[in-house]
C-alpha cells in the first residue's frame, strides 16, 4: 500500500535534511511550491510540514516560511560534545579512522539495538579517534537507520559520525552514563594500552522527540580525557 501523500512529502523533505542537502537555517520550498510539485492541497502540505516541526526538524515562521531547525542549545549538566572540535581546540591534529560500517537488522538479543530500532535496521559504526596520531578513544555507535538514512553513506573523512550527527540531526534529549572499565582484547590493542589498564567509558543515548536517534559507547585511556560539569542552585531550589 502506498503512503499517504502528506507522509511522502514529509519523508522527501526529511531525507533532504538528513542527507545535508538542506542545512540548518536553509528555507524549505514554500507551501505553494510544494503544492505545485506534488499536485496537492495546502492542507496536505501543511500536515507534512507540521509533522516535520513536531519532530524538531524544522521551524515554521510567519512571513519567513519554513526553515531547517538548528541543533537546540540545551541546559544540561553534561551536553553532547563534539570530540573532533574539542581536540582541535586544544591545538592538536584530529583524525578519525573508520574501522567498520554496516547496515543490518537490529538484533533482539542486543538490548541497545532493540531499543533503538525495534524490528527495523541499525547503522553500526566502529571507529578510532586520534589526537596527534595517538589513540584517544574507541567508538562503537548505533544509529536508527529509519530516522537517519543519510548516515549510511556519509563521508567520515571530513566529519566523524558524532560531528556529522550534530550538524545534520537536531536532538531534543540526551542521557549520559559514565563508568570505568579495564582494557581487554582488541580494545587494549587499538588504544595502545596495557591489558587491564583503566579506561573511562562514556555511553550516551540521544532522542528526537520520542524517537531514539543514536547510542554510542566511547572508551578512553584514563589519562587521556576528562569531563567537567559546572552547575549551581536553580531559582526553584533557592
Amino acid at each position: 500500500m502506498s503512503k499517504p501523500l502528506h507522509e511522502r512529502i514529509r519523508f522527501d523533505c526529511e531525507a533532504r535534511i538528513l542527507a545535508g542537502d538542506l542545512a540548518p537555517g536553509d528555507r524549505l520550498p514554500t507551501e505553494r511550491e510544494l503544492m505545485r510539485e506534488y499536485g496537492c492541497s495546502r492542507m496536505t502540505v501543511s500536515k507534512a510540514l507540521s509533522a516535520l516541526a513536531a519532530a524538531g526538524l524544522v521551524v515554521r515562521r510567519k512571513r519567513a516560511g519554513t526553515l531547517v531547525a538548528r541543533p537546540r542549545m540545551h541546559s544540561m549538566v553534561l551536553d553532547v560534545p563534539d570530540l573532533a572540535a574539542q581536540v582541535r581546540e586544544r591545538g592538536q591534529d584530529y583524525r578519525f579512522r573508520l574501522l567498520s560500517r554496516q547496515v543490518r537488522p537490529a538484533r533482539e538479543d542486543r538490548p541497545e539495538e532493540a531499543l533503538l530500532a525495534g524490528n527495523g535496521a541499525v547503522v553500526a559504526i566502529d571507529g578510532l579517534h586520534l589526537a596527534d596520531g595517538a589513540p584517544l578513544a574507541l567508538e562503537h555507535r548505533l544509529v536508527n537507520a529509519a530516522a537517519v538514512p543519510g548516515i549510511a553513506g556519509a563521508d567520515f573523512d571530513a566529519d566523524p559520525p558524532g560531528t556529522w550527527l550534530l550538524r545534520h540531526v537536531p536532538w531534543t534529549e540526551a542521557e549520559t552514563r559514565i563508568s570505568a572499565a579495564g582494557a581487554r582484547g582488541d580494545e587494549a590493542t587499538l588504544l595502545a594500552a596495557e591489558p587491564g589498564a583503566p579506561l573511562l567509558c562514556i555511553e550516551r543515548w540521544t532522542w528526537r522527540g520520542a524517537e531514539r536517534i543514536t547510542y554510542v559507547r566511547q572508551i578512553f585511556p584514563a589519562d587521556a580525557y576528562d569531563m567537567v560539569a559546572r552547575f549551581g542552585p536553580t531559582a526553584a531550589a533557592r
